[in-house]
């Protein structure tokens, strides 16, 4: 797992500098990007999303994404997507963790409004093993569970590099 992650964790580094340039955005998009591999990896393994990651680095990244670009944008985006996800927590609470509450502040604060692109595609991305999983073992699938932070963090990296576009393209239809 290890050479994986430090790939995929240089593969984004670049694409930071690339689609962001020699800038303070593409050092705050390399850093979230390198936490979303790290809580990707400790969920498969563990299935947990540790606080002393995830709180800090939705602190740091509220507090230097609203330096960078100044904008409430940030804020709200990280309110809006944890609420979002604190309501479905309270609604079904076997069905969603904390941590992914607290994983939806850290991406709401790095993303704003495109947060919903990434909610949007790491829902659906997530629907993919639930479904093999359901074709395997029918209604007892109903209990099992999907690590949702690797999920998350896809639809998270979608949103990081194309989620203006994608959030404006899909605003044009109406």
């Amino acid at each position: 797992m290890y050479p994986l992650v430090e790939a995929a964790t240089a593969v984004l580094a670049v694409a930071c500098v690339a689609a962001f340039g020699l800038t303070a955005e593409a050092a705050l998009a390399f850093a979230f990007c390198a936490v979303l591999v790290t809580l990707s990896v400790i969920d498969l393994q563990h299935r947990i999303v540790p606080n002393r990651i995830v709180l800090p680095a939705a602190g740091v990244t509220l507090v230097a994404h609203t330096l960078v670009d100044p904008s409430p944008a940030w804020a709200l985006g990280a309110l809006g997507a944890s609420g979002f996800l604190f309501a479905a927590a309270l609604a079904y609470p076997k069905g969603l963790g904390m941590g992914d509450v607290k994983l939806a502040l850290l991406l709401g604060a790095m993303l704003g409004a495109s947060v919903s692109v990434a909610l949007f595609l790491g829902f659906v991305a997530s629907l993919v093993p639930a479904v093999v999983l359901f074709a395997r073992h029918g209604t007892a699938a109903r209990k099992m569970a999907i690590p949702l932070v690797p999920f998350l963090a896809l639809g998270a990296l979608v949103a990081l590099f194309f989620g203006e576009q994608l959030l404006d393209g899909y605003l044009a239809l109406f």
